[in-house]
């Protein structure tokens, strides 16, 4: 019996090794901060023509010398065009890969690994992916590319294992999450320029679930898509901008996941930010201060059929009616009032196909570092000679205003330039959340008409991956000191450095002052630390159940990824509590040491608010006008309540000097009673009013 069971046992064991079959490749240099090397196997002959979960690839092994192992990535591309990660930017200063295999008989993920890397390791990627039910017979090939320079690397051989015990794929069904579907048609998604590619979305609505197999029900039809990012394109979750294309290939305008249409959107991928909400949170702030950020929306993604974690669909930076809304400003606009608006600029690092486009400021961050103002609106392509002079001449003049003696001459001063308000919300934000970008990096300012205002306005808020605690350098950790101050801290020639604006506002009493009383404001409001603390819990519940099937993806939860500082928390919930301490701390420091008094004198009393405010017509159909009368400048809050006290909109909030003022309240109310409460200053005014 038992030799029955021994011979037995031999003939499953000898299935198993007939049915492994190996492929060797060979290799050849890697090019130093080149394009991809690829290094192909003409696989033929298998067992089973179909890869899938009982016959598929079960190994793939490297033998790779490198004198940096930080700077190359490594992935398996299969002859159906799926890309595997294999290991992306992994081992720093190390050397080597030397009988690396990646498979799943090792508990380990390369990423925790260490150069050499000898033995078996959990590729970054999903191997079994590859087992997606192609024909496995045709080309590999083994990607590899080095990033940087200075180095000298090779692959010296290479192997393809295929048996009858595969790697798995990952099993994706549903999501409580959107479901966004993309198909390039085997083609690899460039820098630029954009490429065809079809996408699906499915979501069914708040409670229900989404599965893949659903129709697609918000978007069904073609895009053009393309990398996005600096620094970021770095990462191996990438992040990707797209526009909605019809059947020849132009951009037309539709709805998104409920926002607003536009042709333009953002596939944004939060790779280092394992939160997976900081720019989110951070753009709720700004909408909830009263300034357009891009709207959001999560959601998870499969592209070309293998699934890609966590992404936030979001609204691209763009002139528009429901984004930045300023004039249209065509080639033809050269000359009196058209000539003055709209225009969207940014102080941003020269990458990307206008890099080079703008100008310099005639004020260096430190001394042999310029700042770069680059085009935006219109774009470097289209905006012309007439224009960018005009441009250009305005923010000359803001920038000579503001470093001059008089620069707080309220007149011919800075103040004649800038909407004062706007920066002043800019820094708290950026302070608030310590971006080490802030100020110098993806830094928006767009200007209007002057028959709309036409001062220089700050914003909107972009790119806070880095920011609460998660850049490990130029002191962006700690949870004291000034984000401003950058330049003293960490300048380095070649790179942005921040303007010095902010500085010199700071030595005017009256920007300062302003400074205070609205950060007392907000944080009595939108940076009150409860409300940001039930937010933050409300975001990750949002992301409860997919953060896990990202974080399967993507195994980097207790790893340092780029920039994370030490220590690294080992979960999900680690990383929340960590910045949620972070964020107490911070606000608290900022509390002790924001500069200005909040001192304002003019309309005190109740008996003054009610000489000096009028509130008509009421009852009102369609548009609702306050008129104040103020003493001195002062900040209107205006409120609208059901009579029960809940909220009913966003809080308005309106800055006005000395005079009479009319105020126009935005509303889309259905009609009943309401209260109005207005504040001025440190005083309230409430109206019941009456909606037909």
């Amino acid at each position: 019996m038992l030799k029955k069971l021994t011979t037995t046992l031999f003939f499953i064991i000898a299935v198993f090794v007939c049915n492994a079959q190996t492929f060797n490749g060979g290799g050849g240099a890697i090019p130093d901060n080149g394009p991809p090397a690829l290094f192909p196997i003409l696989v033929s002959g298998l067992s089973s023509n179909v890869l899938d979960s009982s016959f598929g690839v079960a190994s793939v092994c490297i033998e790779l010398t490198h004198t940096y192992d930080g700077d190359i990535t490594i992935q398996l591309q299969a002859p159906d065009g799926t890309v595997i990660n294999l290991s992306m930017y992994n081992g720093g200063s190390g050397q080597n890969y030397s009988s690396t295999c990646f498979n799943y008989a090792n508990n380990i993920s390369i990423v925790n690994g260490s150069a050499p890397f000898t033995g078996n390791f959990r590729p970054q990627g999903i191997l079994g992916n590859v087992n997606n039910g192609q024909n496995g017979n045709g080309m590999w090939f083994l990607v590899v590319q080095d990033h940087y320079s200075n180095d000298i690397g090779a692959v010296n051989s290479w192997s393809l294992t295929f048996s009858n015990m595969p790697a798995y794929p990952f099993n994706y069904i549903s999501s409580d999450l959107p479901i966004v579907i993309i198909n390039t048609s085997g083609q690899t998604i460039p820098d630029n320029p954009k490429i065809l590619a079809h996408m699906g979305i499915i979501d069914n609505g708040i409670g229900n679930r989404n599965h893949i197999t659903d129709n697609f029900n918000i978007y069904n039809g073609n895009i053009g898509i393309e990398l996005r990012g600096s620094w970021s394109q770095t990462f191996p979750q990438k992040q990707y901008g797209f526009e909605t294309w019809d059947a020849l290939s132009i951009s037309f305008d539709t709805t998104m996941m409920g926002m607003p249409a536009e042709s333009d959107w953002v596939l944004y991928a939060p790779y280092n930010d394992k939160t997976c909400m900081r720019d989110v949170l951070v753009y709720d702030i700004a909408n909830k201060a009263g300034h357009y950020a891009s709207r959001t929306r999560f959601c998870e993604l499969v592209l070309n059929n293998a699934y890609k974690g966590i992404y936030v669909m979001m609204e691209k930076v763009k002139r528009d009616v429901n984004r930045v809304d300023i004039s249209k400003l065509s080639p033809t606009d050269t000359a009196g009032v058209d000539v003055t608006g709209g225009y969207i600029i940014k102080i941003d690092k020269k990458t990307g196909s206008g890099g080079n486009s703008g100008w310099n400021s005639l004020f260096a961050g430190i001394p042999g570092t310029p700042i770069r103002f680059l085009y935006e609106y219109p774009s470097y392509s289209v905006i012309v000679l007439k224009q960018k002079a005009y441009l250009k001449l305005y923010v000359d003049s803001f920038e000579k205003a503001l470093n001059a003696t008089w620069f707080m001459n309220p007149d011919s001063g800075y103040k004649k330039y800038i909407d004062v308000p706007s920066f002043v919300d800019y820094f708290i934000i950026n302070e608030a959340c310590k971006n080490v970008d802030a100020y110098r990096n993806s830094t928006f300012l767009y200007k209007q008409k002057i028959t709309k205002g036409g001062k220089l306005v700050i914003g909107p808020v972009w790119d806070y991956n880095i920011a609460f605690r998660n850049a490990d350098y130029c002191e962006g950790m700690l949870f004291t000191g000034w984000q401003y101050q950058f330049n003293s801290i960490c300048g380095t020639a070649g790179d942005n450095n921040v303007p010095f604006w902010w500085a010199k506002m700071l030595q005017d009493s009256v920007y300062s002052n302003m400074l205070k009383c609205r950060w007392q404001e907000l944080r009595l409001t939108v940076l009150n630390t409860t409300a940001l603390m039930n937010e933050i819990d409300s975001i990750a519940a949002v992301l409860d159940e997919a953060k896990d099937r990202h974080f399967s993806t993507w195994p980097i939860l207790g790893v340092q990824t780029w920039a994370n500082p030490a220590p690294i928390p080992a979960d999900y919930a680690g990383e929340i509590s960590s910045m949620k301490t972070w964020i107490q701390q911070r606000l608290s420091w900022l509390d002790a040491n924001i500069p200005g008094s909040c001192v304002i004198t003019g309309l005190n009393t109740i008996s003054d608010i009610k000489e000096n405010i009028q509130v008509y017509p009421n009852p009102f159909s369609d548009k609702l006008y306050i008129k104040v009368q103020a003493e001195t400048y002062s900040i209107v809050n205006i409120n609208l309540e059901d009579l029960s006290g809940r909220m009913v909109r966003p809080q308005q909030t309106e800055y006005i000097s000395a005079g009479n003022h009319e105020l126009l309240i935005s509303n889309e109310l259905p009609s009943g009673i309401y209260l109005l409460k207005i504040l001025v200053n440190d005083s309230v005014k409430v109206k019941k009013i009456v909606k037909l």
